[in-house]
C-alpha cells in the first residue's frame, strides 16, 4: 500500500518505521516546510494519508488530501468544534473518506469498552460518583486530551446520572494550577496533568463511602499509537465515509 505522511514529528517518524515493517510505501512526507507537495504526483499516488498535526492545521489538510483524492487517517484532535458538521457532511454526501480517532492505540480500544460496559453497570449503583484524570508530557498543548473527552462522552451516553463533562483541575507543566474538580451532581470533571515524558495515563475512578473502583490505561510508549494508525490505514484502504475504532474493532 502507498501511504502518505502528513505532519512528521515523533509520531510521524514512528509512523513511518512501523509501515516500512509492515512492508507498505511512504511516497510523501508533508510536514510545515513543504507544503506544496500536496499538489504532487507522488502525494496523489498515495491510498491514505496519515495525519498528525494540530488541532488548526488538521481540516486544512483534509481537504487537501482530499482534493488530491487520497483518503485520510487522522489522529489530530481539536478541530471538531468547528468543523465536525462539514467532515460529516463531506463523508456522506461527496463521497471522501476519513478515519478519525482521538487515540489509535489497541489497548486503548479495549479500555473503552471496558469504560462503556462499566458505566452501564454502574446506573444500578448510585452510591458512586465517578471522575477521570489524565496526565501526559508537558508538550502537549490541549487539555483535557482527545482520548479523555472520547472516554468522558461514553460515560455520559451510558451512565444516567450525568449529563455532561467539564475541565476540571489543571496541573500545567510549569507547576502551576487552576480551576477545580468540584461541580454539579450531573457533571463529570475531567482532571489534566502535564509532566515529564508521559506518553498518556487516563484513569476512571468510581468512588464511594465504602470503596473504589478503578480502571486505567496507562501507554508506555508512543508505539501502540503508531501501530494502531497503519492497522487504520491498512482497513481504510478498502472502506469509505466518516470511519472510526468501531468500525474496525467490534468490540
Amino acid at each position: 500500500m502507498n501511504i502518505a505522511l502528513i505532519g512528521y514529528g515523533k509520531m510521524g517518524h514512528m509512523i513511518e518505521q512501523i509501515a516500512r515493517e509492515r512492508g507498505h510505501n511512504i511516497v510523501s512526507i508533508i510536514d510545515v516546510d513543504n507544503q506544496q507537495d500536496f499538489e504532487s504526483p507522488e502525494f496523489a499516488s498515495a491510498d491514505v494519508a496519515i495525519e498528525f498535526t494540530s488541532p488548526t492545521a488538521a481540516y486544512g489538510n483534509y481537504l487537501r488530501a482530499w482534493k488530491a483524492g487520497v483518503k485520510v487517517v487522522s489522529g489530530s484532535t481539536g478541530w471538531k468544534t468547528d468543523h465536525e458538521a462539514d467532515v460529516r457532511r463531506m463523508c456522506s454526501d461527496e463521497g471522501k473518506t476519513l478515519f478519525w480517532a482521538s487515540n489509535f492505540s489497541i489497548g486503548v480500544a479495549i479500555f473503552s469498552a471496558v469504560n462503556r460496559y462499566l458505566a452501564k453497570i454502574m446506573n444500578g449503583f448510585p452510591q458512586y460518583d465517578v471522575r477521570m484524570e489524565e496526565t501526559h508530557h508537558i508538550h502537549k498543548l490541549d487539555a483535557p486530551s482527545g482520548t479523555a473527552i472520547t472516554l468522558a462522552e461514553e460515560i455520559v451516553d451510558d451512565l444516567d446520572r450525568k449529563t455532561s463533562w467539564v475541565k476540571g483541575l489543571q496541573l500545567k507543566a510549569d507547576g502551576t494550577q487552576e480551576g477545580t474538580n468540584e461541580c454539579a451532581a450531573t457533571e463529570l470533571p475531567i482532571e489534566s496533568i502535564r509532566r515529564d515524558e508521559v506518553p498518556g495515563i487516563h484513569t476512571i475512578v468510581y468512588d464511594s463511602e465504602a470503596d473504589s473502583i478503578t480502571i486505567t490505561h496507562d501507554a508506555h510508549s508512543r508505539k501502540g499509537f503508531a501501530l494502531g494508525a497503519v492497522l487504520a490505514a491498512e482497513y481504510t484502504k478498502d472502506h469509505e465515509g466518516l470511519l472510526t475504532i468501531g468500525d474496525m474493532f467490534k468490540f
